[in-house]
């Protein structure tokens, strides 16, 4: 029993890495290096940090990029 919730709970891991890489691509960021993308995400994330509006801004823009506003 214990070894089949670690298999689902590897197989949700995995789903959930290749969604965000998904991301990356769809963000036209697919041939940037690894470092580039860490340091543009976390400077994303202090800037989020604290800045509602700054949040806000970020997340309407990622909304119209999915093109339906539901991410």
């Amino acid at each position: 029993m214990a070894k089949a919730m670690t298999t689902e709970a590897r197989k949700k891991d995995a789903r959930e890495k290749i969604e965000l890489g998904g991301l990356i691509v769809k963000a036209g960021l697919r041939y940037e290096k690894r470092a580039l993308l860490l340091g543009l995400l976390i400077d994303a994330a202090a800037r989020m940090r604290g800045d509602e509006r700054e949040r806000e801004r970020l997340l309407t823009i990622g909304a119209e990029a999915f093109g339906d506003g539901s991410e």
